[in-house]
């Protein structure tokens, strides 16, 4: 009952000789197992019996690495001539009532018995005959013409040799596929190892799938990496200092006069680049994976779909995959589909603090992820780091389809709790507060109308980026924080997400070296013409022009950093900064309808600790994606009148205006005066004052902010929930206390006392 399937022909081999060892029986010859245990491509053919109806894609004659690209064309043009003429007989694109012969076949051939040798190879020959009818050659050929279309060198060599829907069609109305296309795509299937599942098991597949489908898939990313693949053939490449760089050097491996040995490497990198472009289109295009076939491919992703439609309508899956398949971009359409349609069982995340696997690093989050049918609420343990946490019961929880679509309701996806009182309260927020944009809504459901831009790329835009030492080099004049050069062209800085921080542009800056940064000092920063160098600067018509693209006439930015986790010291990072460059890591948010006034409050909102609270509770990885900033609790601009206005924005605006370069900022909010000194204990109190004044808007309890701002001091410390374990221990480092708990709670009751805030009629959502 065992069946197993593996690229690598030498697992095959050892997995049989491990059942053999497990299974043998003194005097009995060695059990059949070729039909069980199969070397393939588990990602690469197809599941079942059907797809597209027998019709290839014209994305499989997309051109790849050493493909002729008018060769494409004229496939594409050929294949498409074909089906859109309705020459080829729309066929379902199913296995033939004689292949199911063939399975009752060997369906009989499993119960033969296994007594003697002679018993072992006739069930052998018995299986190789039925492998060999002609419906089952002739269902095999025509699942590899559909696959071999995206692998298949595209040539003027080999024009008339790549498969198309003809060849298709030829093979199902028995006049074969045109011509030396049959050897051509056997030799790929060769190279390539395609496995079709229903091919490979027939008997299985024909009742619904496999019972238990269990293993640990690999986690690789589909899409060559070239510095990952030069790191060990050319320490020149692998170590170029950007993407524009790395490029540049492998076409050097071109040049006429390249050595033997360079052009050797030249061709089995451009031979690895090939085949991970084709199996990515394979992936992406041929329909096979709808769920998790699209952006950055990785192999865990397409290996979950996989073992979901291995799985038949009763039975199970579970796999060891990394956490992110919950709470990823590139997997949420994946996870939403089994949430909202009863198939999540469960979810065990952990953690490899405590060494589980000793050779992976401690960083690493993974899941015990179990799939099944018709299944109502999913049971989940997060952050764990040892197998008993899973026995803890303050640890599980549960969640429906209904909670999904309150807490993500864009993609649900999978909020990741540490506790029961982390779920119940990140619930009650989202039953009072809507999340940032609900797309199911339309533009009600963007009050803000809200747009992201990604300003500048720091891979692909690179050749747009000056280091202070060029521009000084070039003759180029320095002044304030930009440049001019001999043609009277202006450079301005190219911000990245390192150097800001909550109500701070100037958290970090580069030495003029471009490669040593540091955090700015306080003393510096009492300095109002003080501002951060960046490690590149770009042309300033270039930021105009990419700004007014999007609409954004301001002469100030607000965006947040792209990369963090949920268990930093903080997660969510917005500020505002001039109106400068900005890399990647730090997209912009736009909102061309809001007042400024309003903008300042949404600032407020982002940079708060019940937002902060929850949002750790959507990151599974490092980035803070656009998807999860879409879905986090954010209050509306209705929320706000003028008497919460009227606390939130000086507030804000004292935070922020510490530096002349964001006059623009204060004058749109009605300010002409100086900038405020910066004072770390008057900051650190304005800060508290509004995480107060948020938790009160949020509707939350005081208890509730105990809660968010240190669990333990409502459970105590062997709770297993953390919120702010990072912040907290730094404050104890740094002051001898947890300050921000103090002045936050100082601040409620300083602000209820004077009747600016009260918790009459909120319910407490701790259990």
């Amino acid at each position: 009952c065992i069946y197993g399937v593996d690229v690598n022909p030498l697992a095959v081999e050892l997995c049989k000789t491990a059942l053999w060892i497990e299974t043998v029986e003194p005097g009995k010859p060695l059990t059949f197992l070729d039909a069980h245990i199969l070397c393939g491509n588990s990602l690469v053919g197809l599941v079942r019996p059907h797809l597209n109806d027998g019709v290839i894609p014209s994305d499989a004659y997309t051109a790849l690495t050493g493909d002729d690209k008018s060769v494409c064309r004229d496939l594409k043009k050929r294949n498409d001539t074909f089906v859109t003429e309705g020459v080829q007989q729309r066929f379902e694109f199913i296995v033939r009532e004689t292949f199911g012969e063939t399975q009752s076949l060997i369906g009989e051939i499993e119960d033969m018995p296994e007594e003697t040798i002679e018993d072992v190879k006739a069930k052998q020959q018995a299986w190789m005959y039925a492998r060999s009818a002609e419906r089952v050659r002739q269902a095999e050929l025509e699942a590899n013409l559909f696959t071999a279309a995206f692998f298949a060198p595209k040539t003027k060599d080999s024009i008339e040799l790549v498969p198309v829907t003809e060849d298709i069609n030829g093979v199902r109305l028995g006049f074969g596929a045109r011509p030396g296309v049959e050897q051509f795509v056997t030799d790929l299937v060769r190279e390539h190892r395609f496995l079709h599942w229903y091919i490979a098991f027939p008997q299985i597949m024909a009742r619904g799938g496999f019972d238990v489908v269990l293993g640990n898939p690999p986690w690789e990313r589909i899409k060559l990496q070239e510095q990952e693949f030069f790191a060990s053939r050319s320490a020149y490449i692998a170590l170029a200092p950007n993407k524009a760089e790395r490029e540049r050097r492998i076409k050097e491996l071109e040049r006429p006069d390249a050595t033997p040995a360079e052009r050797a490497l030249l061709e089995e990198f451009n031979k690895a680049k090939r085949e991970s472009e084709a199996t990515s289109l394979f992936v992406r295009k041929s329909t096979r994976f709808p769920l998790t076939g699209r952006g950055d491919v990785n192999t865990y992703a397409v290996f979950a779909e996989t073992f979901l439609n291995l799985m038949h309508a009763e039975g199970r899956a579970g796999l060891i995959v990394p956490s992110g398949i919950a709470t990823d971009d590139t997997t949420k359409k994946f996870f939403g589909y089994i949430s909202a349609n009863g198939h999540l069982v469960s979810l065990y995340d952990f953690e490899n603090r405590d060494r589980l696997f000793p050779s992976v690093d401690s960083r690493v989050k993974f899941c015990l992820l179990t799939l099944g049918s018709a299944v109502r609420e999913a049971e989940f343990v997060c952050f764990a780091t040892s197998v008993d946490h899973l026995k803890d019961r303050n640890r599980r929880f549960v969640l429906t389809s209904r909670d999904f679509a309150l807490i993500n309701p864009n993609t649900r996806t999978c909020p990741v709790f540490r506790s029961q009182a982390d779920a119940e309260l990140t619930k009650k927020i989202y039953s009072r507060v809507p999340v940032l944009i609900d797309e199911s809504q339309g533009k009600e459901g963007n009050p803000w109308g809200i747009t992201f831009a990604r300003l500048f790329d720091m891979a692909n835009d690179s050749h747009l980026f000056r280091t202070y030492n060029q521009l000084a080099e070039g003759g180029a004049v320095f002044e304030g924080t930009t440049w001019t050069d001999s043609e009277g062209r202006r450079w301005v800085p190219l911000y990245e997400a390192k150097m800001i921080h909550h109500y701070d542009h100037r958290w970090a800056t580069y030495e003029p070296d471009g490669t040593t940064v540091r955090d700015m000092t306080d003393e510096e920063k009492l300095d109002p013409h003080k501002e951060p160098l960046p490690r590149y600067w770009v042309p300033e018509e270039e930021v105009e022009k990419r700004l007014l693209d999007r609409g954004w006439d301001r002469q100030w930015l607000m965006g947040w950093r792209d990369v963090c986790r949920a268990t930093d010291e903080r997660t969510v990072i917005a500020t505002v900064f001039p109106r400068v460059g900005v890399g990647n890591s730090a997209p912009l948010l736009v909102a061309q309808r809001a007042e400024p006034a309003l903008l300042a409050a949404l600032l407020a909102n982002l940079s708060s600790l019940v937002l902060d609270f929850h949002a750790r509770h959507k990151i599974g990885g490092s980035n803070l994606s656009l998807f999860i900033l879409e879905q986090l609790a954010v209050l509306p601009p209705s929320a706000y009148d003028s008497e919460s206005l009227g606390f939130i924005v000086p507030r804000v605006l004292e935070l922020l205006y510490t530096s002349l370069s964001l006059s623009p900022f204060a004058r749109d909010l009605g300010y002409d005066g100086r900038p405020f000194q910066w004072d770390t204990s008057r900051r650190a109190i304005l800060r508290a004052e509004l995480d107060a004044y948020f938790a009160f808007l949020y509707g939350l309890t005081r208890d509730e902010l105990r809660y968010i701002l240190d669990p333990a001091d409502i459970y105590g410390a062997a709770y297993p929930s953390e919120t702010f374990r990072v912040l907290k221990n730094n404050e104890y480092r740094r002051y001898g206390e947890y300050r921000t708990r103090r002045l936050v709670l100082e601040a409620w009751d300083r602000l209820r006392a004077e009747g600016l805030i009260d918790d009459v009629g909120v319910i407490n959502a701790l259990p």
